[in-house]
Parts: structure tokens; C-alpha cells; sequence
């Protein structure tokens, strides 16, 4: 049985760490920057403690990464966006 990807041609996809303050709102907002800034979420894992959240998701675009970046540090409860480099595609 053949595996269908969601990848389009031309689309990078890029990892990006997130740490910010352990707030019930902040993965909303995390996740409608990502949206509204055009990229498509491919997973998400998430990881809190007493002081830290930490965010792990990788997105899917045509678009610079740094675009997302941008918008992401200037969030409120956002101390720090670190971006992977983009990571080759597998095809199976």
C-alpha cells in the first residue's frame, strides 16, 4: 500500500523550538500565527514544567521560515524561538 504525502512541490519544511511562560493561552496564539502567516503545521509536541513551556513544532511552506520566526518572538509569553535548519524530505 502506497503512503500519501501532503507535500507539494516547492514547499520547505522547518522545525522550530518554542519557549515560553506555562500559560493555558499560549498554544493558541503560537498556533494562529502559524496559520495566519500561511504554514502548514506538520506535528507538534509540547513539554511544561513549574517554569517552562517548550514547544516543538515542524511547519510546511512556500514562505521563509523567517516570516513565522518574527511573529513568533514578538508574542507576549515567548522568551525564545530557536529555528532548525530545514530538514530534507523523505519520500517514500
Amino acid at each position: 500500500m502506497k503512503q500519501h504525502s501532503f507535500h507539494q512541490p516547492g514547499f520547505a519544511q522547518h522545525t522550530l523550538h518554542i519557549h515560553a511562560q506555562p500559560r493555558p493561552e499560549v498554544m493558541e496564539r503560537v498556533l494562529r500565527v502559524v496559520r495566519h502567516r500561511g504554514f502548514a503545521l506538520c506535528s507538534l509536541n509540547m513539554e511544561q514544567d513549574c517554569q517552562q513551556l517548550r514547544i516543538t513544532v515542524t511547519v510546511e511552506s512556500e514562505r521563509p521560515i523567517q516570516q513565522l520566526w518574527s511573529q513568533l518572538v514578538k508574542l507576549v509569553d515567548v522568551s525564545r524561538v530557536d529555528a532548525l535548519e530545514q530538514q530534507p524530505r523523505i519520500s517514500a
